[in-house]
């Protein structure tokens, strides 16, 4: 959770802000769970947003987690992702487009945007006849397990004449 103060409360006046132009009232559970999502710089499940609501308001139940999520989600204020470990886990939809590398042994999510790969995407859609509406990207990852040498030696990896 390592935003600065001035952004996490721009953060949480955009997230309120979507709420209410959704017409979603900002209870005082909301509030929090708002406030929890403004400052996490990862992607929190239920159960750890929970444990951070909780030691904002102890009374806070992990069914109105799960409720909220879900209302929020189908409100375009989260997006949530499955990023293979089994949980769904949460990010406000409030930044600019990013894509995803998953460390499939420790799980740390590493954001990531490329301008190349954008291209490639709409390069291919429009190959197919199609624009894209949507899209995510995820990319699912494990540390190498040597390092690999840079500018490889393309004469090496030639057949023989």
């Amino acid at each position: 959770m390592g935003r600065d103060r001035k952004h996490r409360a721009g953060a949480t006046e955009t997230l309120e802000r979507l709420c209410r132009e959704k017409g979603l009232r900002i209870t005082g559970p909301r509030r929090v769970i708002v406030n929890v999502l403004a400052e996490s710089d990862d992607h929190p499940d239920v159960v750890e947003l929970h444990k951070r609501a909780t030691a904002i308001d102890p009374g806070i139940a992990i069914a109105t987690i799960y409720r909220t999520m879900k209302l929020f989600e189908e409100n375009g204020i989260v997006a949530r992702h499955a990023f293979g470990d089994g949980r769904g886990r949460f990010e406000t939809a409030d930044h600019a487009h990013h894509d995803h590398l998953i460390d499939v042994d420790s799980g740390k999510v590493i954001e990531f945007h490329s301008e190349a790969i954008e291209q490639l995407q709409e390069e291919i859609a429009r190959r197919h006849g199609y624009d894209i509406v949507s899209h995510r990207l995820e990319i699912f990852v494990r540390k190498a397990k040597r390092p690999r040498r840079q500018g490889r030696d393309v004469a090496a990896s030639k057949p023989p004449s």
